[in-house]
């Protein structure tokens, strides 16, 4: 069996509390490095689908740059309005100094 975790990023890319954005299997996400580890989330926001990755990482949040929507970067879920659908959050593992991704797999939000 294939491993369905594609490498998105080395972990030294992706400072605490910074994202980077990715490209994986047509998807645009955004990789999150916050103090509890590595998530990823779709990198649009479900409001007017504007980039998240222009917005800010608070902990595990993430804030709209365009109208202040917040997301948990972790499950998706949203944190505040405008937003009222949730985002996808993937499921993430390190091996070794790889962030790696699971595109096809969602956390339960």
């Amino acid at each position: 069996m294939t491993d369905p975790f594609i490498t998105a990023a080395n972990i030294s890319e992706i400072p605490i509390g910074q994202v980077k954005p990715v490209q994986l299997q047509g998807k645009l996400l955004l990789v999150c490095h916050t103090a509890e580890g590595f998530y990823a989330i779709d990198d649009t926001c479900t409001h007017d689908d504007g980039p998240l990755g222009d917005g800010w990482l608070d902990g595990n949040a993430i804030e709209c740059p365009r109208h202040g929507a917040r997301f948990d970067v972790a499950t998706g879920k949203v944190l505040c309005l405008p937003a009222a659908v949730p985002i996808n959050a993937y499921r993430v593992k390190v091996e070794g100094d790889e962030v790696k991704v699971n595109v096809n797999e969602t956390v339960p939000k």
